[in-house]
């Protein structure tokens, strides 16, 4: 028999405010809009001699330190061919979208290994980087499973999920 334990988190500070725009397959893309986006996420892993998985007070700075560091911002994918980003010696940011031009000053812009900023996209950064902060702070025996979910608006959110398919329970 298998047995597996989670924790679920669902905070109303794991948000963040920032600007993007899709790209579409045809090669258009949506006006430059923003969005209030809402974090969830969900960790799986083995019960400790406490019978916990984790401690949520354990895991809810890490989230809500990667909301923050999205918040207010313009998020850009750096992996899509039909931009070209140029960080500027002035302290401004120009991207290029075909006859599109916009500046920024270098600080409101994050320029992310993604190929779109899309809800989906969003999930699978956030989940690998927090993937990643609760293995090295807690091991892999610990953490087997992370799942996180980027809501745009009520209803409609992009999740993704990484498993260890080595571990127990992966």
């Amino acid at each position: 028999m298998e047995h597996r334990w989670s924790i679920a988190l669902r905070k109303e500070d794991f948000r963040f405010s920032c600007a993007h725009f899709l790209i579409f397959p045809d090669g258009s893309k949506e006006r430059l809009h923003g969005h209030n986006y809402q974090v969830s996420c969900r960790v799986e892993g083995a019960l400790d001699g406490h019978g916990l998985v984790i401690d949520f007070n354990q895991v809810k700075p890490l989230v809500r330190a990667l909301c923050q560091a999205f918040d207010e911002r313009w998020l850009v994918p750096q992996d899509n061919p039909l931009l070209d980003i140029r960080p500027g010696d002035d302290g401004h940011t120009e991207v290029r979208f075909k006859d599109r031009r916009y500046l920024v000053p270098s600080d409101e812009i994050v320029v992310l290994p993604l190929n779109n900023i899309s809800v989906e996209n969003l999930a699978s950064h956030l989940a690998a980087r927090l993937w990643q902060a609760l293995r090295e702070r807690f091991g892999s025996a610990q953490v087997t499973t992370v799942e996180v979910a980027v809501a745009e608006t009520s209803g409609q959110e992009g999740c993704y999920r990484i498993s260890d398919p080595g571990s127990v329970g992966g």
